[in-house]
């Protein structure tokens, strides 16, 4: 049930509507952004209103969740429509972190136009969201919008060409959204495209003979030292024989997310300090940091892999509280499952070189059992857009509440931008 703030808003607790993060990308695939997306959870069919209504309840308490806490350095887009262009809730955010993302549902107006103006003047950025066609309001809100974001799904190439060729004449930004495979992101670069919306980045492309990085190797020979019990001496001459695995692992056990309450100056200390468990799970991150050492943006597969092994580990701590070896499991699940696209390989080929437990393997093969479940809501989450239908049955058969899984969302969000911070 809504309530309401002070000025008559209607504002929705927290356990009403889900929240989604879906990851922006520059034309070197590196992260630069995230879209915010706040869908209420109500049974039937997509509600429009009640998820701008969520969008709005969620700025007027922006503060307490703390935008830097859902999207670390990134940037956020965040959907307005007329209502919430109109309100004050737009204070609440922080306008050196957020680009406005005008709905196409808006109609314009001198009003409007007048407002976005005020809100430029105060710093906020605006970008135009699902353009199929320069339309009439498009050509009015151009002036005053920095990024036009064009939806490619369904689109004829030559209308995709004329459009872009329009709005990059314009000097506006392009953001393709619905991007789904390598060959749409390369089509879209070659057409002037900046930033890119979609997964394409996390589908595996299988290429027949591809070789793991000599880092990835040394990660990966070092993985089977840690489950062979190979000896601490073994273990510490591996390490030091990759002078960038170590320097990076230090880098990575010494920022927040590691949680440690002092730093680590040597790699006999980080062993010992860390334990086998928890190194072996720092060399799963640091196979995702690896690839992105060139000192570009943060890589979305990392993102992604580390934000989806802990809200696994909390989803199976809330289940089983306690029981640390479950948590353990759930975590390499959620790291794993990208590993397919991480190395172009499939995931049983990566299963097979990577010793893992039946149930971990059948998760990431099949998405069977109780790990399976984990991650499909985690995928489903992901994919809110086409799976909010899901969400709420699989929830259910986890023992879950909404409550619970923003809860958990929001601490593997803050937890995966630290790690991001020391990779």
């Amino acid at each position: 049930m809504a309530t309401h703030s002070g000025n008559g808003d209607p504002v929705v607790h927290l356990r009403e509507f889900f929240l989604a993060r879906q990851p922006i990308l520059d034309n070197t695939q590196g992260l630069i952004a995230y879209e915010l997306l706040f869908r209420s959870a109500a049974a039937g069919p997509a509600n429009v209103t009640d998820d701008l209504l969520a969008t709005a309840s969620v700025m007027a308490n922006a503060a307490e969740m703390g935008m830097e806490n859902v999207v670390g350095s990134s940037l956020a887009f965040v959907n307005v429509d007329v209502t919430v262009l109109m309100s004050d809730f737009v204070s609440f955010l922080p306008h050196d972190k957020v680009i406005l993302e005008i709905l196409e549902s808006v109609k314009v107006t001198p009003e409007v136009i007048a407002r976005i103006e005020q809100l430029a003047a105060a710093g906020f950025r605006f970008a135009l969201d699902d353009v199929i066609a320069a339309s009439e309001d498009v050509l009015r809100l151009l002036p005053v919008v920095e990024i036009i974001k064009v939806d490619i799904r369904d689109m004829a190439q030559d209308d995709l060409e004329l459009l872009s060729a329009r709005f990059k004449l314009a000097g506006k930004k392009l953001l393709a959204e619905k991007v789904e495979t390598i060959e749409e992101f390369e089509n879209c670069v070659r057409l002037g495209f900046d930033y890119f919306q979609g997964y394409y980045f996390a589908r595996p492309v299988v290429l027949v003979g591809r070789k793991l990085s000599p880092s990835q190797l040394a990660i990966m020979q070092l993985m089977e030292l840690l489950r062979s019990d190979a000896d601490g001496s073994a273990i510490e001459r591996a390490i030091k024989q990759d002078a960038s695995m170590g320097l990076n692992l230090l880098r990575m056990v010494n920022s927040p997310g590691a949680g440690l309450t002092h730093r680590v100056d040597s790699l006999s200390q980080a062993v010992m300090v860390l334990g086998r468990r928890q190194l072996q799970r720092w060399l799963q991150i640091l196979l995702y940091a690896e690839p992105n050492k060139s000192g570009r943006s943060v890589s979305p597969l990392l993102m992604l892999a580390t934000t989806r092994g802990k809200l696994l580990e909390l989803m199976a701590d809330q289940i089983h509280p306690g029981n640390r070896g479950y948590a353990e499991r759930a975590f390499t699940v959620g790291i794993m499952s990208l590993m397919d696209a991480l190395f172009g390989q499939t995931m049983q080929a990566i299963i097979d070189q990577i010793g893992v437990a039946d149930e971990v393997s059948q998760a990431l093969l099949a998405r069977r059992g109780p790990y399976g479940e984990m991650l499909k809501l985690a995928e489903y989450i992901e994919r809110i857009e086409v799976a909010r239908p899901l969400l709420v049955p699989t929830l259910r058969r986890l023992g879950l509440s909404i409550e619970q899984l923003n809860a958990m969302q929001l601490a593997a969000f803050e937890w995966s931008n630290s790690v991001a911070s020391g990779a």
